[in-house]
């Protein structure tokens, strides 16, 4: 009775009903098991088995890694006993275990209890993601702990220790920064004593509270190693620190993951910043390729690489602005650097045409001649930095405009839907502001007034369905010599309905997976829609990526096609799902947007 006690608190059995735990108790197997024992063999048969650990761990790994350790309660083998394909790990035991088994004929009885089946039955959204996931975070790589980079404990000093005695402890212990003792902790680094103390005439005695940073940046210690550099790179910091429950326990700095990886985004920000050299300019697209690959081999999923290159090429082109406004003067009034397409949605992986485009505060003659000079070095740099001019001329040299002119355009477009209006807006829409101090909430605003628009939106939606998924009689995949458009076929499909789904939503979300979740939120899509679409959408680019990646390597230019005979028998049915279902969100997006619902 034992047994049957342990699985009764175990999501989701303690939804079953008494009769149907009798049966569990009936059928229910104990295996007892010493440390090594293989349970699940990756690429061997399936499943036969529902495991649960009673006692004990079990490691999943593939390829020899280890990426999930199982402990008391987990669950493992239902992917492969509801797939029937082999499993995508090996399961080991790494000490002596207790394992539980329920064999497949009971669990498929029990999967038509709709509470057990929701927990079970993966829909497509997960099967999606688990194939983008083919390579697992290698604990030698980006999934590693990022605890394992700390080299020393914490050093503290306290808030009414004064700036002599921190730089002597930090001398002392050749470090660049000490953690003050306050309440939240602050931190003292080299630059500090530097900035807020010798350039501005403070003595040895001032405490160190006056020159520390705080609140200090925290993270928790087993946050893998690319979630503390995401952090890093998108708050602009160098140091970190790392707590485990609730205690800090150490510190990283940009220092510590540059020696941990010299080819990084950090490393790259920092030479991206210090840009000078013509010629540095010119290897950029070269070492953000790079940079890809190794995010891709580290196993972050596609959606992480775009944020990651957005943040990168967004402090390319703020230097370029600098060294722009070097040489023309500072700007004779305010103005903000926008990005839009897959850049203002920070999807961009692989580097493709320029979109961008400048707003500055009002119309006048000076203003323009000196934002046009802006652009064009701009634009030219960027060129020479590996980004070809947009086919449809959709660059700063060519959309530079006052703000109120701007704000007429935007109106335009919501007014008039008529084809080229659709198309545009449906281009900067997904502006975002890169650099410069003009505020564009007035944009902002005029965009959001969208949502009032219901013929607007519905033409929006109606847009997004003239890319159609490739699918021919008894949905076969389509392809034109052997080859299938990822961005026409299912990417852009899904950008357009997110972004017409989340300006229904009044959502001022750039993202398509953060317009998805808005959309939810805002009650016209469906939780599960969303979940579909979002798989969907990161298989599509985890595909596209990866041909990318294959071409450059082979001295191509990388595009959006893949050719379908590279791709597994698994990924092609996976991908001719994938189809299907854009094709029928497609359908019941533009019903819910034209006064339908969405189911």
């Amino acid at each position: 009775m034992e047994s049957l006690a342990f699985i009764e608190q175990i999501p989701p059995f303690d939804q079953l009903e008494p009769a149907d735990l009798t049966l569990v108790r009936q059928a229910l197997q104990r295996v007892e098991c010493e440390a090594g024992v293989v349970l699940l063999t990756q690429g061997g048969a399936p499943s036969a088995y529902l495991n649960i650990v009673r006692s004990g761990a079990v490691a999943l790994r593939t390829n020899g890694q280890t990426h999930h350790l199982l402990e008391t309660g987990d669950m493992f083998g239902f992917p492969s006993l509801l797939s029937q394909e082999a499993p995508l790990a090996d399961a080991v035991t790494t000490e002596p275990s207790v394992i539980y088994r329920i064999p497949e004929t009971l669990f498929r009885t029990l999967l038509e209890r709709p509470p057990f089946a929701q927990y079970f039955l993966r829909g497509l959204s997960d099967r999606l993601r688990t194939a983008a996931a083919d390579q697992p975070l290698s604990e030698q790589g980006l999934g590693m702990a990022v605890k394992h980079l700390i080299a020393r404990e914490p050093i503290f000093v306290a808030p009414d220790a004064t700036v002599q005695e921190a730089a002597q402890l930090m001398s002392e212990a050749n470090v660049s920064s000490v953690l003050v003792a306050a309440d939240p902790p602050g931190i003292v680094t080299d630059r500090d004593l530097r900035r807020r103390v010798l350039a501005v005439g403070r003595g040895p005695e001032t405490p160190v509270s006056a020159a520390m940073t705080r609140p200090l940046m925290q993270i928790d210690a087993d946050t893998p190693v690319h979630g503390a550099m995401m952090r890093m790179l998108e708050a602009q910091i160098h140091h970190l620190a790392l707590t485990q429950e609730g205690q800090i326990v150490g510190l990283v700095s940009s220092t510590d993951l540059l020696r941990f990886q010299s080819q990084n985004p950090l490393y790259l920000q920092r030479q991206l910043r210090a840009l000078d050299d013509p010629a540095e300019l010119a290897r950029y697209s070269s070492e953000v390729n790079k940079t890809v690959e190794m995010l891709q081999r580290g196993g972050l999923a596609a959606p992480q690489i775009g944020r990651i290159v957005a943040t990168l090429n967004d402090t390319l082109i703020a230097r370029l602005l600098q060294q722009a406004e070097a040489r023309l003067g500072p700007p004779p009034m305010p103005y903000a650097w926008i990005v839009f397409g897959s850049e203002g949605r920070a999807e961009q992986m692989v580097l493709t045409d320029q979109d961008n485009a400048l707003v500055y505060a009002e119309a006048s003659p000076t203003a323009q001649s000196y934002f046009d000079d802006l652009a064009v070095f701009v634009v030219e740099q960027l060129i020479a930095a590996g980004f070809p001019p947009c086919p449809g001329g959709y660059m700063a040299t060519n959309w530079c405009k006052p703000l109120d002119e701007w704000l007429a355009i935007f109106a335009g477009w919501i007014d008039r839907p008529e084809p080229q209006a659709l198309m545009e807006a449906g281009i900067f829409f997904d502006f975002r502001r890169v650099h410069g101090a003009l505020s564009l909430e007035p944009l902002e605003q005029q965009m959001l007034a969208a949502q009032r628009n219901g013929i607007f939106l519905a033409y929006m939606a109606r847009a997004a369905n003239a890319f159609a998924p490739p699918l021919g009689f008894f949905n076969r995949l389509r392809s034109e010599e052997g080859y299938i458009d990822l961005k026409k076929g299912g990417i852009a499909p899904v950008v357009g309905m997110a972004r017409a789904l989340a300006l229904a939503a009044g959502s001022r979300e750039r993202s398509t997976t953060e317009r998805l979740a808005a959309a939810v939120q805002g009650g016209v899509l469906s939780s599960e829609g969303a979940d579909n679409l979002n798989g969907a959408f990161e298989f599509f680019l985890h595909l596209r990526l990866r041909t990318q990646l294959a071409a450059i390597h082979s001295g191509q230019m990388p595009d959006n096609r893949v050719l379908v005979k590279s791709l597994t028998t698994r990924e092609q049915r996976l991908l001719k799902d994938a189809f299907m279902m854009v094709r029928e969100m497609q359908d019941a997006v533009t019903s819910q947007l034209q006064g339908g619902g969405l189911r």
